[in-house]
């Protein structure tokens, strides 16, 4: 999980996010609201936004996610454990907002191919860090998931594991480029915060469970820095169908739909992932989808 999840997008929208005491050394106080925010202004607010969060993101939450380690999300599902990829030895491997190259280094070490890609300069800093420390080198370039710098076809195996999908607007592009750098039977797999999150505060307590707003509003959650005005964060919600329905669009065969349920002895929170909630209602939706030809 590179650069995953920090709040799980939605809170009541009277305050800001719940995880703004945690974060506000990094965060400047911000003003939380629902209206479009196109793809342009989705990356500049975000990149910044995770420049700035890079170094705290990875000292809370790091050694949760180890330095060769894959997580798919906060409740601690590894790729180990579900198989997602299927097998990477010898595959030629991609993954979509690699943050710190934890899940990249993991596939590298089962002998796959991984290359990472990420928006933030500074999360790519913190794998240049890692790969140092661990001896575990992971190729990385900075660029965005609409416009992949490969060529076609270069790929077997393409992943994002809470790091990118939620911050794009432009879900069309991102689909048709991920087809694109696919080789044929292909493999796509992605975790996001789970679409039904949406519907309810980001509250790690009861107060989390309790539904407020429409599944079915998309809507795009933003943050404006109260200091300049600008936008400072974006969130983009999709339902599973709206998932579904572009994973189709490109060829792309659903095979796999896992939603990690909460282990009993997991007491860890993280924004608005919390035992409370985790074990009533599904926090992390993974999709797993094949190219057809």
């Amino acid at each position: 999980m590179g650069a995953g999840p920090r709040s799980g997008a939605h809170v009541a929208f009277e305050g800001p996010y719940s995880w703004a005491v945690e974060a506000a050394a990094a965060h400047p106080p911000v003003t939380a609201e629902r209206r479009p925010a196109g793809e342009e202004e989705s990356r500049r607010a975000n990149r910044r936004d995770w420049d700035r969060y890079a170094d705290e993101y990875q000292a809370t939450h790091g050694a949760f996610l180890g330095d060769v380690g894959f997580v798919w999300g906060p409740e601690g599902t590894t790729e180990q454990a579900v198989g997602a990829l299927g097998d990477v030895d010898g595959r030629d491997v991609l993954e979509l907002g690699s943050g710190a190259g934890q899940c990249s280094r993991w596939v590298r070490r089962q002998g796959g191919r991984a290359v990472g890609l990420d928006l933030s300069h500074r999360q790519l800093q913190h794998s240049r860090r890692i790969d140092d420390e661990t001896g575990l080198t992971v190729p990385s370039v900075q660029a965005t998931a609409t416009a992949l710098p490969f060529r076609s076809g270069s790929f077997d195996i393409v992943f994002s594991s809470f790091g990118a999908l939620q911050f794009v607007a432009d879900g069309d592009s991102l689909m048709r480029e991920v087809a694109r750098v696919l080789r044929p039977r292909g493999r796509f797999a992605f975790s996001v915060t789970h679409p039904t999150r949406w519907m309810f505060p980001d509250d790690p307590g009861p107060e989390g469970l309790v539904a407020s707003q429409s599944y079915w509003d998309r809507t795009p959650y933003v943050e404006v820095d109260d200091a300049t005005g600008e936008v400072s964060y974006v969130e983009h919600h999709r339902t599973i169908g709206d998932w579904v329905d572009l994973l189709a669009s490109v060829g792309l065969a659903l095979v796999r739909f896992v939603e990690p349920t909460w282990p009993e002895d997991h007491d860890r929170v993280w924004g608005g992932w919390s035992r409370t909630r985790g074990l009533v209602t599904p926090g992390t939706a993974l999709f797993v989808a094949d190219r057809l030809s």
